[in-house]
């Protein structure tokens, strides 16, 4: 029997509806808190140099309050570290940041990067803390990622996801690879980036995937169904999903 998908929500866009008009509210804390309640398996925030969702007191709150697991998506800088190193989360994705970025564009460079990635791969793993690195479904960067002494790897999956006509089979493709490459390292492998109920049975049914992270579509469709509606339908999408064969993609 293939091993239960697990889920984890990023709750970054409950704070940035909150932000456009500031105030308390919605709170990401009782996102997180129905995350947990719709039968999510863990919370995602990025807390971003800019602070443009999530908050220091958001994260602080999210550290102390919630069941779930937390997962703290961040770039490589000091100020980061430190608070990580202060808050010790389950675990940290190193991601790429630029200050005029909408969205996280593309995986974090681990190849070119990791002279300076190393340090900070050590301290949170010294720490106890899961480190991931967010990456290009490439095999350059599969490698580098074990070097680097990263037990886990997050696949970026958004080429497929903004993929249309002929060009999805094979950006699927090179995530149904790169995972396969990952078991073979070794590494736990994880995906996420504009995943939504259309996109994400495909990646779902990809047995060596193990975490998929989704958030900005179950924000958005809560507008319509609630956060707890959409994250159950999304968790049945992936369960349906996982129960069937693997995708079959040519070599």
């Amino acid at each position: 029997m293939t091993a239960r998908l697990r889920l984890g929500v990023n709750i970054d866009h409950v704070a940035t509806i909150r932000n456009a008009r500031g105030g308390r509210y919605p709170d990401p804390l009782r996102a997180a808190r129905i995350s947990a309640e719709a039968g999510a398996d863990g919370i995602t925030a990025h807390l971003r140099e800019d602070r443009r969702h999530i908050s220091d007191g958001d994260i602080e709150r999210l550290s102390e309050e919630i069941v779930l697991p937390l997962n703290l998506e961040m770039a490589a800088t000091p100020e980061m570290l430190a608070i990580a190193l202060r808050h010790k989360p389950h675990a940290v994705c190193l991601v790429p940041e630029k200050r005029r970025e909408l969205t996280t564009e593309g995986g974090l460079d681990a190849a070119a990067g990791k002279d300076h990635l190393a340090s900070y791969v050590s301290a949170l793993g010294e720490a106890g803390i899961r480190v991931s690195l967010f990456i290009d479904p490439e095999t350059v960067q599969l490698e580098a990622a074990k070097a680097l002494g990263a037990p886990v790897v997050e696949l970026h999956t958004g080429a497929y996801c903004d993929a249309s006509g002929g060009a999805v089979a094979p950006e699927l493709g090179r995530l149904v690879r790169a995972a396969e490459k990952a078991r073979g390292l070794g590494l736990e492998c994880h995906a996420g980036h504009g995943l939504s109920y259309d996109t994400v049975g495909p990646v779902a049914a990809i047995p060596t995937i193990v975490e998929l992270n989704i958030g900005h579509f179950l924000v958005g469709e809560a507008i319509f169904s609630g956060l707890g509606g959409a994250i159950k339908h999304m968790r049945a999408l992936m369960d349906e999903a996982r129960a069937r064969p693997r995708p079959q993609v040519s070599a």
